[in-house]
């Protein structure tokens, strides 16, 4: 099992940037993939972004392609999503999660297992 925190989230403005965190306990990181989803209020969680176990393959939602990019220092237990040229639209709270699964391309919230208590994004107009 699995434990997962978020940090870095906040208000920013239209344009700006910020750095999300999340950190794993537990001695297996390496062994899960990791993903990034956002769920705005009334609405559904949605994927964000992806990356494999050893971090060479990611994947990303159409809205966030180009702006947003996730990594993972497997020696730190820690995966960043790093989220540049923000929209009023990104504000959302953001959750990190992680899955036992060793596909690639993983983008659903089924094919997670472990999830973080997530940490709000404001991006004001």
């Amino acid at each position: 099992q699995v434990q997962l925190v978020e940090s870095g989230g906040g208000l920013v403005q239209t344009g700006g940037s910020l750095r999300l965190s999340c950190a794993a306990s537990g001695r297996t990181f390496s062994s899960y993939a990791m993903g990034w989803f956002r769920q705005a209020p009334g609405k559904e969680r949605e994927f964000v972004a992806a990356i494999s176990r050893s971090g060479g393959s990611t994947n990303y939602a159409d809205s966030v392609k180009g702006r947003f990019t996730i990594s993972r220092d497997n020696t730190k237990n820690t995966v960043i999503l790093q989220m540049n040229s923000l929209k009023p639209e990104d504000t959302a709270v953001y959750y990190c999660a992680a899955s036992r699964r060793s596909g690639i391309g993983l983008h659903t919230t089924l094919e997670f297992d472990y999830w973080g208590q997530g940490t709000q994004v404001t991006v004001s107009s």
